[in-house]
C-alpha cells in the first residue's frame, strides 16, 4: 500500500481526532494524579513511622540549635555538643515531687562551665500536687541566674494517653506549678508539650508562658497554629558529644523571630 495515497475515513474527522487527543491526555494526568497520591501516602507512612525526616532541611545555618538530655544519653561532652553547633542545652533535673535525674548532678555542673547556654527541665507528673513538685524543682536545681529559663515537660507516661486524668486536675496542678517557680525565678516558666497534650490539656489556658513545641514528623508550621519559642524538631539526631546511652539526641531550635537571650532568666526580670 502506498501510505501517501491513503485518506482517512470520512468519520475520523478533527472532531474525533480532537477528542482522542483529550482522552490520552486524561489517561495521562490521571496517570500523574495516581502517582503522586501513591507517593504522598507513601511519604507519610514514612514520616508517620520515622523512617525518614524532613524537619532537619528546614533549618538553616543562622539558626540557633540546642538539645535536650538526661540520663539517656549517659556520658555527655558539653564542649564537643558546642564544637558541634550546638547552642544550648536543657537538662532534666527532676520528674513528680521526689524523682532527680541520676546525672542531673554531673550534666548540670558541666553544662553550666561550658560554652552552652544551660537550663534545667522538670518532668511533670499527673499523680502529685503542682506546688509539692515545683518545691522539689527549687530545691535540687537552686538558682538560675545567668541560665535559661525554667521548663517543664508535660507529656503522656505510662498508661496516661489510654487513662487520661481530669483536664480540670491537670489545669489546676500545672497552674500551681508554674505559679511556684513564677514567684521563685520572677521569669514565667517554658511549657514544653506535644499536639496530643495540647489538644487535651492546655489549649484553652496558659496562652501567655512562652511555649517549646515537639513537633517531630511534620514543620511545625503543619503541627502547631500557635506562637512558640522553641521547636522540637527532631528526636532521632546523631551527635558525637555524647556515649554509652542511648543512640538518638533531640534537637531544638529557636524561632527566628526571637533570641537566644530571650530565653535567658536574667532577660526576663
Amino acid at each position: 500500500m502506498n501510505w501517501c495515497d491513503y485518506s482517512w475515513p470520512e468519520n475520523m474527522g478533527s472532531g474525533a481526532l480532537a477528542a482522542g487527543k483529550r482522552h490520552t491526555v486524561a489517561i495521562v494526568v490521571t496517570i500523574i494524579v495516581a502517582l503522586l497520591v501513591v507517593s504522598a501516602v507513601a511519604l507519610y507512612g514514612l514520616l508517620k513511622a520515622k523512617v525518614i525526616e524532613i524537619n532537619p532541611l528546614f533549618i538553616k545555618s543562622t539558626d540557633v540549635v540546642g538539645v535536650d538530655i538526661s540520663s539517656y544519653q549517659a556520658n555527655v561532652d558539653m564542649e564537643k555538643l558546642a564544637d558541634e553547633g550546638m547552642s544550648f542545652v536543657y537538662v532534666k533535673a527532676t520528674e513528680g515531687s521526689t524523682s532527680v535525674d541520676e546525672r542531673f548532678a554531673e550534666n548540670w555542673n558541666n553544662a553550666r562551665a561550658s560554652r552552652l547556654e544551660a537550663g534545667a527541665y522538670h518532668f511533670f507528673s499527673f499523680d502529685s500536687p503542682g506546688e509539692t513538685q515545683a518545691r522539689h524543682y527549687i530545691d535540687v536545681v537552686g538558682k538560675l541566674d545567668g541560665c535559661l529559663i525554667p521548663v517543664v515537660d508535660v507529656e503522656y507516661y505510662g498508661d496516661k494517653k489510654e487513662n487520661p486524668p481530669a483536664a480540670e486536675d491537670v489545669v489546676r496542678e500545672l497552674q500551681s506549678y508554674l505559679d511556684v517557680l513564677e514567684a521563685e525565678y520572677g521569669v514565667l516558666p517554658m511549657i514544653y508539650s506535644s499536639r496530643d497534650v495540647e489538644k487535651a490539656f492546655l489549649h484553652d489556658s496558659f496562652d501567655n508562658y512562652p511555649r517549646w513545641v515537639h513537633s517531630v514528623r511534620f514543620p511545625i508550621w503543619l503541627d502547631y497554629q500557635g506562637s512558640w519559642l522553641v521547636w522540637q524538631y527532631s528526636n532521632r539526631a546523631e551527635l558525637e558529644g555524647y556515649s554509652g546511652g542511648e543512640q538518638f539526641i533531640d534537637l531544638n531550635v529557636v524561632n527566628a523571630s526571637e533570641s537566644l537571650g530571650s530565653l535567658m532568666v536574667d532577660n526576663q526580670k
